[in-house]
């Protein structure tokens, strides 16, 4: 079952790991997604149509024995090191789409950290600019 995937997809799967890792997919966090995918530079040579099978086989995976590990192994050996920022933003997006940033989330985010090295400045300036970026009255 080793299935080699794109950078596209290993930055799907970062986002839809996010999503799940509560075991709430939430209508916020699916709609950023979708807004992430169709609007930023990243993912200006992906098809769009591609994004629900995408994300079914990234459940796929991750509903299986060890699939959160084989998951982050896939995102960390696929995406390019210039673009290890941006998964991280990308997790960070979707974790703050519904306001509410959980335990699992936050472990989730240190676990891409982890596996991606960003390190601790780089980090905090990207939840930061989240922060701001979701702050509401």
């Amino acid at each position: 079952m080793a299935k080699s995937i794109s950078h596209h997809d290993a930055l799907i799967y970062a986002m839809v790991t996010m999503s799940a890792v509560d075991r709430t997919m939430t209508d916020a966090e699916l709609a950023r997604i979708g807004n992430i995918v169709n609007n930023l530079p990243v993912f200006r040579d992906f098809d769009a149509e591609q994004l629900v099978q995408t994300a079914e086989d990234c459940g796929e995976i991750l509903s299986a024995e060890g699939g959160l590990d084989r998951v982050l192994d896939l995102i960390a050996s696929t995406v390019p090191k210039k673009l290890h920022e941006t998964a991280y933003a990308l997790a960070v997006e979707v974790a703050a789409a519904d306001l509410a940033v959980g335990q699992e989330e936050l472990r989730l985010l240190e676990l891409i950290q982890d596996k991606l090295h960003i390190d601790t400045l780089t980090k905090a300036a990207i939840e930061r600019g989240a922060r701001a970026r979701h702050s509401v009255m």
